[in-house]
């Protein structure tokens, strides 16, 4: 666990300088007399129709990359590795594919968003450009999360995407360029990334091409391939379910409801940084462990993140949470945004059920049953395509908010379940009840406390009162020894010093 957790704190850090750049950003594109709502849609829309794009264009490709990386690193010399190779030669393909696919239903993308999100219509051919490099840069963030060596490239995603998207926003906010512009500016941002990435493994000796066949894949050709099939339709039915919900108020509801379910997702969504970095630095570490047999390495990591998760999540969702609406107005966020103050609530409850399950995706895609995945991922899909669109018509964004609730919620359940019955291992205890209910505690003192002061000294007091129970909670009541350990790190490295 050491190694994850010196990988995370150092991705940890990269991605809060990155979260804070993203928050000045969706500043700019909320604020009064910035970005329209609509304009705001649909660079959110760029992120959602292209990850779908980028998901069918890799055609299961990059998960095949980290699952038999290690296969490969035992049993070639690096020069013989064509297991990149093969990932971009795979990648390229389906993204002609795709870009195909899109020019021949471009006209029911016209009919079905013409009316309500003519914008979106304006700009869609420049999201085959973001698309394209969004595919390759996950290609090659998927090599090195098989390298583990993670570091740099949640740093471009996390960090250097929100810093090059600032120069634009600027760009666009000081009337240096105009929207259509900017729009074209924005669509080359994971271009750039991938350059970085590309020029970063060259540099360390890891980017190796060969376009010869090593004994390896002509070994795991046919496992390689019907993996890679199966999972392919598991992560389509994956990025489908997470990005339904934009496309359906798009369509329905409009920009201007697009946008403000837009801000209300980015909030809560804070609550699934840290999750998404120990996940991606997980993913090497387990696929070895399963090569190993190292069932006591898996349980433990399984257990340490669901724990560390649940308390990140409450940490975090609670801080936003008590402080939502004087953020709102002490930012001076328009109007309009303030209707997906209660998206906010219920996605931020999903977000902390979802974080305390921890890494059990990724526990169940680096094992033999990787499968599973893919019949799970349809139950998701099957439930929350029409409960998002009937509630959506019914409620309004608020019933977006439900359906990914209800849906996600019976999602995690099943994995948990399949965990628990398929390798006898579930991570909770009687410490996930104490951090529930620490948290509890500590919002309502927090709450009540609080409740009749506004502006900015509140949010700070607020945001005090709260960060300290939680930690001296966590400590007082030993709830994770990934905090122990760590205060006994820095205490040795202050020492040193």
């Amino acid at each position: 666990m050491s190694g994850i957790r010196k990988q995370s704190i150092y991705s940890s850090i990269l991605v809060y300088v990155g979260v804070g750049i993203g928050a000045v950003n969706t500043y700019f594109f909320v604020k009064n007399g910035s970005f329209s709502p609509q304009e705001y849609a649909l660079t959110r829309l760029f992120f959602d129709i292209g990850q779908n794009f980028y998901i069918l264009a890799s055609l299961g490709a990059i998960p095949v990359l980290y699952k038999f990386y290690p296969y490969y690193k035992d049993n070639l010399h690096d020069k013989q590795n064509d297991l990149l190779t093969r990932s971009l030669i795979v990648a390229f393909i389906g993204f002609i594919l795709v870009a195909i696919a899109g020019y021949i239903f471009e006209p029911l993308v016209v009919r079905k968003f013409s009316e309500r999100s003519a914008l979106l219509v304006d700009h869609y051919h420049w999201i085959f450009v973001f698309a394209f490099g969004l595919l390759f840069f996950s290609v090659l963030e998927g090599y090195t999360w098989a390298l583990q060596k993670t570091i740099v490239s949640n740093f471009l995603r996390e960090t250097g995407l929100r810093m090059i998207t600032f120069v634009f926003i600027i760009l666009f906010y000081f009337n240096y360029i105009d929207f259509h512009q900017f729009m074209l500016l924005f669509s080359t941002l994971y271009i750039v990334l991938t350059l970085c990435l590309l020029f970063y493994l060259i540099g360390k000796g890891k980017f190796i091409i060969t376009f010869k066949t090593s004994r390896v894949t002509k070994k795991f050709r046919k496992k390689m391939l019907g993996m890679q099939s199966l999972i392919f339709g598991g992560i389509c039915v994956q990025t489908i379910g997470q990005t339904i919900a934009s496309l359906i108020i798009a369509s329905l509801k409009g920009m201007t409801q697009t946008a403000v379910f837009s801000l209300a997702l980015y909030a809560a969504n804070l609550v699934q940084i840290p999750q998404r970095s120990i996940q991606s630095i997980a993913t090497g570490v387990l696929v070895r462990a399963w090569k190993n047999k190292n069932y006591v390495e898996i349980s433990r990591i399984y257990q340490r993140s669901c724990i560390n998760m649940l308390l990140l999540s409450v940490f975090i969702f609670g801080n936003i949470w008590l402080n939502a609406r004087d953020g709102f107005d002490v930012l001076n966020i328009q109007d309009d945004y303030a209707a997906g103050l209660q998206v906010i609530l219920v996605i931020g409850i999903l977000r902390i059920i979802d974080a305390g399950t921890g890494v059990n995706a990724t526990v169940i895609a680096a094992s033999n049953f990787w499968k599973f995945e893919f019949f799970t991922g349809v139950i998701l899909l099957l439930l929350l395509i029409p409960l998002t669109y009937v509630l959506v018509k019914e409620m309004g964004i608020i019933g977006s908010a439900y359906s990914e609730l209800i849906a996600f919620t019976i999602y995690n359940a099943i994995r948990f379940e399949f965990i628990r019955r398929k390798f006898h291992m579930q991570p909770f205890n009687l410490k996930t009840v104490y951090a529930l209910l620490l948290g509890a505690v500590a919002f309502f003192l927090t709450y009540f406390l609080f409740n009749n002061l506004h502006g900015w000294i509140a949010i700070i007091l607020r945001s005090i009162l709260f960060s300290t129970i939680i930690i001296a909670g966590t400590f007082a009541l030993r709830l994770t020894p990934d905090a122990h350990q760590l205060y006994d790190i820095g205490k040795q490295r202050i020492k040193r010093k």
